[in-house]
């Protein structure tokens, strides 16, 4: 599997996500990042796992202690591959508006948008 399928598929979970949004704000433990879930924390491991397998986050050890600390750049890769699709449809939503504002009397000026496409 690709690197950019990977990472998708590690944001596939809302579980992960959440996750990735907890270490947003800073590194955490396991147990940490297990206790707003509920869940047990080998399950979150095993989400932690996916997400480590993905770039997206790395693991330490520290005496007993897991901590984990979010990873950007496989973002970074995803915000690329996106960046053509964003920009795609900024340019349809600047021709709706334009449409729109020539004839904004016209209900249907959206259906005609639609079928110049």
């Amino acid at each position: 599997m690709d690197d950019l399928s990977t990472i998708f598929l590690a944001l596939s979970d809302p579980t992960r996500r959440a996750l990735l949004a907890q270490l947003q704000r800073g590194d955490a433990t396991v147990t940490e990042l297990a206790a707003p879930h509920a869940m047990s924390v080998p399950s979150i491991s095993r989400h932690l796992k996916v997400l480590e397998q993905a770039g997206l986050i790395t693991k330490s050890r520290s005496a007993q202690w897991r901590n984990c600390r979010l990873q950007p750049a496989p973002l970074r890769q995803i915000e690329e591959w996106i960046r053509p699709y964003r920009d795609f449809w900024g340019t349809q939503l600047d021709r709706l508006e334009t449409q729109l504002a020539t004839n904004p009397d016209r209900p249907d000026a959206l259906t005609e948008l639609e079928d110049r496409r």
